[in-house]
């Protein structure tokens, strides 16, 4: 690990449930102002990881440091919420901590959103809703955000804005970011590094050296990242880069992606 003055530093995680090991032996640390992407085949213990970091997972064995005070925004992979409830924006900024009107309309506002205020969250698109979502996490002034797969459900467009979003979030507020995400084509240009999870760690290191690894030319079929730019959107129409793609439901790999988007 080579984090100075880390803001969590997880040491030998291990997780273990009915049987099965879930996460063997997983080191991390994260620092102010680094992007640490995390990586890997679906079911290698991406999530899990991220809940042991947080607590909301118990670990069988090893240990997690975090700095005294530390304050962390987090953006969960699903967030179910039946249809039947009427839940504005407004509602769900204040639904665990209630926070002023002018810091709810600051943080939306540096998402993009702060005109959905009032807005039911059912009638937001995918990529909207993301957007509150980053919000939420960000009103509180963290020291570091978790984002587990936080651009899932928009289209490509909305995901090539989402991640220069959470890069300028990185940039103005200078906070750890830990994010988990399969769009290896958009993450690596601005991660500081990446690890590629696969219940161990398989390799890990800035997204070059990363990309040269045995171990991620084995999971991901030889990709070359140099050939995938990210955040490179040319064309002589305008659309809405908020807006969300309808996902791929008829995918024959069993994930939803969302139309267009190329699997990895």
């Amino acid at each position: 690990m080579n984090s100075k003055n880390p803001l969590l530093v997880g040491n030998d995680i291990s997780v273990h449930s009915d049987g099965k090991t879930l996460l063997d032996k997983v080191s991390l640390s994260i620092a102010a102002g680094e992007i640490v992407t995390i990586i890997g085949p679906n079911g290698g213990g991406k999530t899990t990881l991220i809940k042991a970091l947080l607590g909301l997972r118990p670990i069988t064995s090893g240990t997690v440091q975090r700095r005294t005070g530390l304050k962390i925004g987090y953006v969960p992979q699903k967030l179910v919420i039946d249809r039947t409830l009427p839940l504005t924006v407004e509602r769900l900024m204040n639904l665990t901590q209630t926070h002023s009107h002018d810091a709810i309309i600051q943080a939306l506002n540096e998402t993009g959103v702060a005109q959905k205020y009032k807005d039911n969250i059912h009638t937001l698109s995918g990529g909207e809703m993301q957007r509150v979502l980053l919000a939420r996490a960000l009103i509180g002034k963290p020291d570091m955000m978790v984002l587990d797969e936080p651009v899932q459900g928009v289209d490509y467009v909305g995901e090539l804005a989402l991640y220069s979003l959470i890069e300028t979030i990185r940039d103005k507020h200078q906070c750890g970011i830990l994010l988990v995400s399969h769009d290896l084509h958009m993450v690596m240009r601005a991660s500081t590094r990446v690890i590629c999870l696969n219940t161990h760690v398989c390799c890990s290191g800035q997204p070059a050296d990363v990309e040269k690894s045995p171990d991620y030319q084995r999971l991901f079929g030889g990709k070359s990242l140099q050939t995938m730019v990210p955040y490179s959107h040319h064309h002589s129409h305008s659309h809405d880069p908020l807006d969300a793609g309808i996902l791929d439901t008829d995918c024959s790999c069993g994930d939803d992606h969302p139309e267009g988007h190329p699997h990895v």
